[in-house]
């Protein structure tokens, strides 16, 4: 049975490599690694289809050294011990160890000595955020590289190449690939290679050629042949971390197209929860005081969502993000709390003054509390001078009004004002 075409198609030697230019370029970092015969181990992460077994087999290819693979999911502790075996036998072993964030902590510990005395060059492949899934002290031992999604680009320069190969591709198969067929190929693949070299080879294999003997595939056929690309992604993974991140910070950079096209993937994705609760968090973060209305509209924009559910719920929330993403933006509460909890958490609390303490006790008046105190609605402005904070943090200041909204200008107003008869 004939292996599928992505995986023909693997790059044979390290000039076939497609992207990955940071990495693989002349004068950058593997590349340079190779050509001083120096390989160190190596962790590649990264999404699927974009290259990693490919660099992995294209470095074995070009170095002279046993090239076994193996998958952290499914092989033992044994087969590793086979790997270091044939190491300690032959001087050195490249392992591409795919999964990589599936090696377990035993596993991990194995592998450690043999890492730091060079005898197995371990080249790990994964889809997940190393930082967070291996331990910090094999970490310590591999060089760490991110490999990004291929450009659309890119991805028709793989798929011409594919075309033309009569070897290993479709070169033999005289297909015809309209414009918006390719073009259709290279954006529904999201960056991913592999995506888009079954995709072509299905629409190959199902199209029956034409009188001159053309396999033609338009775009109608295309589109039945490929898979539509879903920005899907296990919960725990770092793609779900970079989401939120890029939401929030899309909605706080005011850039309304880039926010309602993260919280489009987020929806995609099924996750609507996390999308309704990270709404609320940035209308309290990042809008805040500047304009409070508009956090009172995501407030009851979310409630909608939740009760109407997807597909309607994204309607509200298109009301929500767009909102938000306009709106003027004020962090100053956010920051305000958060200096406020610094200095309880570093012991700065002092004693309550006696004239605000309760007094709803049989005895309060002995101990001094509410003998001075001075009731505000009982004064001009209902305001009175007198002393809130510990004596030990006297003057000091947690509250610094922003000027990007009309409301929290009157609250600075206010605030000034109050500061101002303070010191009369």
């Amino acid at each position: 049975m004939q292996e599928p075409l992505a995986y023909r198609m693997r790059p044979r030697v390290f000039n076939e490599i497609v992207g990955q230019q940071h990495l693989v370029g002349e004068g950058k970092i593997i590349a340079r690694m190779l050509a001083a015969k120096r390989l160190y181990s190596m962790i590649l992460y990264g999404p699927p289809g974009v290259g990693k077994t490919s660099i992995a087999n294209a470095i074995a290819n070009s170095i002279e050294y046993a090239f076994r693979k193996l998958n952290a999911a499914i092989n033992t502790k044994k087969d590793l011990q086979i790997i270091v075996d044939e190491a300690h036998f032959s001087g050195k072993v490249i392992l591409l160890l795919d999964e990589i964030h599936r090696l377990d902590k035993i596993k991990q510990d194995f592998l450690l000595p043999h890492l730091e005395s060079g005898k197995i060059i371990l080249i790990g492949s994964t889809t997940q955020n190393p930082y967070f899934a291996i331990q910090p002290a094999m970490r310590s031992r591999m060089q760490i590289f991110e490999v990004l999604p291929l450009s659309e680009k890119e991805i028709k320069q793989a798929i011409k190449v594919a075309l033309k190969d009569k070897e290993r591709g479709l070169g033999n198969f005289n297909v015809k690939l309209t414009k918006k067929a390719l073009q259709c190929l290279t954006q529904t693949s999201n960056g991913d290679l592999r995506s888009a070299l079954n995709g072509l080879e299905i629409a190959t294999l199902s199209t029956f050629p034409n009188l001159k003997g053309e396999i033609v595939i338009n775009l109608e056929v295309m589109k039945e042949s490929i898979q539509r690309k879903v920005f899907a992604y296990e919960k725990d993974a770092d793609m779900h971390y970079d989401l939120i991140s890029a939401l929030q910070k899309s909605i706080r950079g005011s850039d309304v197209d880039a926010s309602l096209h993260y919280a489009a993937r987020l929806m995609e994705a099924g996750d609507l929860s996390i999308l309704m609760r990270r709404l609320l968090v940035i209308a309290y973060e990042d809008i805040g005081l500047a304009n409070p209305n508009a956090v009172e509209r995501a407030v009851l924009g979310v409630q909608t969502a939740e009760k109407l559910g997807l597909p309607e719920a994204r309607i509200s929330l298109s009301n929500v993000i767009i909102d938000l993403s306009l709106s003027p933006k004020s962090n100053s509460a956010y920051l305000a709390i958060d200096q406020a909890l610094l200095d309880v958490r570093k012991g700065k609390g002092g004693r309550i003054p006696d004239h605000i303490r309760d007094t709803h006790y049989q005895g309060s008046k002995k101990l001094g509390c509410r003998l001075s105190y001075q009731y505000p609605h009982d004064y001009q402005n209902a305001w009175v001078n007198q002393e809130y904070l510990p004596e030990t943090l006297q003057k000091t200041e947690y509250y610094r009004a922003k000027q990007t909204g009309k409301y929290e200008q009157a609250l600075a107003l206010r605030h000034q004002q109050l500061k101002k008869w303070k010191k009369c």
